[in-house]
């Protein structure tokens, strides 16, 4: 699956927020990219701009690109209930993230490659897909290999971590226990400016 290989700071500075977690390694987060990037924030959005730039907050939250979430749209419009919610289901039971959830690495980026290079075992076997759809009862962990690099044994061994409530970890082992609701988010996003975006 193709994935963005460009600079992150310029889509953080794009978006306003800091996407992926650089913290004060991030600088000129309120000047937006490009050699007229200051004098673009003095116009206010349109709705549709505004619907836009939610779109791809999301899409850059969670590193897919505009086809793979087009689809993840599709089947949270074809989903019973809330749109927005579903959308967000699914987008968080992606293997990647939940790796990056259970703290197993520091960004999502970060865990879309352990993932990828086979780092990760979903109920005892290797899955090298980021999109992969975890469901409630799988058990996550990560091959005895990686636990020894320095960055992942400190992880791994860090007792204060709190997962979100919809997972369980114990050092190296995570496990889905049901399914998240949209309380367990906390990225701020508006669910509702990208239903209405597709839905034009």
């Amino acid at each position: 699956m193709a994935k963005y290989n460009g600079p992150k700071d310029r889509l953080s500075r794009r978006e306003g927020v800091d996407l992926f977690n650089k913290g004060a390694k991030l600088t000129r987060l309120n000047i937006l990219p490009g050699v007229h990037g200051p004098k673009g924030q003095k116009r206010a959005p349109s709705q549709y701009g505004k619907q836009l730039r939610e779109k791809q907050k999301v899409k850059r939250i969670y590193g897919i690109l505009e086809k793979q979430f087009r689809i993840y749209v599709e089947k949270a419009l074809k989903s019973k209930g809330n749109t927005g919610e579903a959308l967000l289901v699914l987008l968080e039971k992606r293997l990647d993230n939940v790796v990056y959830k259970l703290g197993f690495a520091t960004t999502r980026p970060m865990a879309r490659q352990l993932v990828s290079h086979r780092h990760v075992l979903v109920n005892g076997k290797k899955v090298n897909i980021p999109s992969f759809q975890v469901k409630a009862g799988d058990v996550v962990s990560l091959t005895p290999a990686i636990i020894e690099m320095s960055l992942v044994k400190k992880l791994v061994s860090d007792t204060e971590y709190e997962a979100p409530s919809w997972l369980e970890r114990k050092v190296s082992l995570g496990k889905v226990t049901r399914d998240p609701i949209r309380s367990d988010i906390i990225e701020l996003v508006s669910e509702q400016d990208i239903v209405e975006f597709y839905s034009r």
